[in-house]
């Protein structure tokens, strides 16, 4: 097995220092037109970021024992050498971009990555604001594994992967080099993602690289000051309540839909989905009983 570190585990000490560096700069060089700091939502993120490490040590359990035997089934092998690491975090940032789109369009993906945007804040604490149910992203990265890469080279990519996008959770960044902007996903690439303006939503999905974005015409450029958070944002600082909060909606939904395909609807299609409403004089027919 590839020895290989969690970059997130080692990153954890520049996480916080950089957090409360950047939180310092908005006491002395406030901006107003930024969103900047408040301190129960930045205790809510860093409380939701130390919750995720417990949580997804829980979660690798059984994922690592389905990687470790998709690996064992398939005959392919690449090895961990430089050159092809740095092909791996490629074609994991890759599969990431479809992860993350998965989650924002799938109603029971999106319970689960609803958490990470739920802060009306954009700084870096809102990076370490990371859902309690990662269990859902397990199944985009099946191809890797049976491609060869071995279980503990994903994990170090996945880890990178996330350390990237650290600090691209800032407004303290306007722009980056033209060049870098059209490669990587950048902090204004990112702000666009976290808005909830119409024209912003479902956009920007790209991990460490934006050329995806581009590639699969998901990608829009920050021109409107972004609103962050929810177009129904949540008002509790709650851990437990933020992290499953769009669960607990979706059960309510169920529990008051008058079909099986409108309950369906309500787990596998979009977050903001809505059965189509019965033609006048239609009449609806009630739970359990045939259409007529």
């Amino acid at each position: 097995m590839p020895n290989l570190p969690d970059a997130v585990l080692l990153s954890i000490p520049a996480f916080v220092l950089l957090t409360v560096v950047e939180m310092v700069s908005y006491r002395f060089h406030p901006d107003e037109d930024a969103a900047g700091y408040d301190a129960k939502d930045a205790a809510t993120s860093i409380g939701m970021g130390f919750g995720s490490l417990f949580f997804d040590l829980l979660w690798k359990i059984p994922i690592v024992l389905i990687y470790s035997a998709v690996y064992e089934l398939t005959p392919l092998r690449i090895p961990v050498l430089w050159w092809t690491v740095l092909l791996m975090l490629l074609a994991q940032d890759f599969f990431y971009y479809w992860s993350h789109r998965g989650h924002h369009v799938i109603r029971i993906l999106w319970a689960c990555h609803v958490v990470h945007h739920s802060s009306r804040k954009f700084n870096l604490s809102t990076a370490l604001r990371q859902p309690w149910t990662s269990l859902t992203a397990w199944p985009f990265y099946v191809p890797l594994v049976a491609a060869g890469v071995h279980p503990a080279a994903l994990a170090f990519c996945s880890s990178v992967n996330l350390v990237y996008q650290f600090w691209i959770h800032t407004e303290r960044i306007d722009r980056m080099p033209r060049w870098y902007e059209f490669v990587f996903n950048t902090p204004s690439h990112h702000r666009v993602h976290h808005a909830s303006q119409g024209g912003y939503l479902d956009r920007n999905f790209g991990g460490i690289l934006i050329v995806w974005d581009r590639l699969f015409h998901s990608f829009v450029p920050e021109t409107d000051r972004p609103v962050y958070g929810l177009t129904k944002n949540i008002d509790t600082y709650n851990p437990l309540k933020v992290a499953t909060h769009e669960y607990v909606a979706i059960a309510q939904d169920i529990r008051a839909a008058s079909s099986w395909r409108e309950r369906a609807g309500r787990v596998f299609r979009g977050p903001g989905w809505q059965p189509a409403a019965a033609p006048v004089g239609t009449a609806v027919p009630v739970a359990g009983e045939p259409a007529g």
